[in-house]
């Protein structure tokens, strides 16, 4: 699944994001774009691009970057576009930061952080995230983003994806209503009620940007590439909540996935 630089999501492409859970948007935001910020993360791990003894570690985490390249990024045309498109025009926060970034470098070391979820997104006021929760209409989430700053290619980390594990996720949540569920709750059984979907992998040019549903199941991998892989991993931040219940009926497809899969238990 791909778009052009300024061109809007078709509707098979809304059609197999309700479906399948994410839509990849090539060329989201420039090379250039990348490179810069390539710059300032790599200033920000401590590493030398140019001396492998320098990457000792299989995962280095960084957080909320808001320079230039960051923001212009996050803000082109073609993703306020998609932004509009799958959650719903004036129902979204711009973003002038890009979340946490996981700066994979190819190490035999396992990374520790690879095991499969689903991103939380309220109850941060306990200590221990597994506390954390979510529910059925997203609760201060829209989106989850993945915005690959480095070509990423089969062997380097690249996002794993269990495509249309959100409508499992969304069957799950339904009966805890508002409240939902913790992390805790919902990894009791290590994520089996999506272990069966086939699995996608975020792969591709400096400048694609995937657009998943919140309720994605994804993981990360060990990287057995060559080259460091920089990857921001941020929210799309609702401007107003989800809704279930629109008597317009004027759905967003974030909503429309939920809904679909919440009526009916066949995929």
């Amino acid at each position: 699944m791909s778009v052009e630089p300024t061109s809007a999501l078709s509707a098979a492409e809304i059609a197999s994001f309700i479906r399948d859970g994410f839509v990849r948007v090539n060329h989201a935001f420039s090379r250039e774009t990348a490179e810069q910020a390539r710059t300032l993360l790599w200033q920000a791990t401590g590493c030398d691009p140019n001396d492998r003894s320098t990457w000792t570690r299989p995962v280095i985490r960084l957080n909320q970057f808001g320079q230039a390249p960051f923001r212009e990024a996050a803000n082109t045309p073609a993703l306020h576009r998609a932004f509009d498109q799958l959650v719903g025009p004036g129902r979204w926060l711009p973003r002038a930061t890009l979340g946490t970034f996981p700066i994979r470098f190819p190490s035999t070391e396992a990374p520790g952080d690879d095991g499969w979820h689903v991103d939380v997104s309220f109850g941060y006021d306990t200590p221990d995230f597994m506390e954390w929760r979510v529910n059925v209409s997203s609760r201060g989430r829209a989106l989850l983003m993945l915005f690959l700053f480095s070509d990423v290619e089969q062997n380097d980390a690249p996002t794993r994806i269990r495509v249309g594990s959100h409508r499992d996720i969304a069957r799950q949540l339904a009966p805890a209503g508002d409240a939902g569920l913790t992390l805790r709750e919902l990894a009791t059984d290590g994520f089996a009620t999506s272990a069966h979907r086939p699995e996608a992998l975020a792969v591709g040019e400096a400048g694609t940007v995937y657009l998943c549903h919140p309720f994605i199941v994804h993981a990360a991998q060990p990287h057995r590439g060559n080259n460091p892989r920089f990857l921001a991993q941020p929210p799309l931040l609702p401007r107003e909540p989800i809704s279930l219940d629109r008597h317009n009926g004027e759905y967003s497809p974030v909503e429309l996935a939920i809904l679909h899969a919440t009526d009916n238990s066949d995929d």
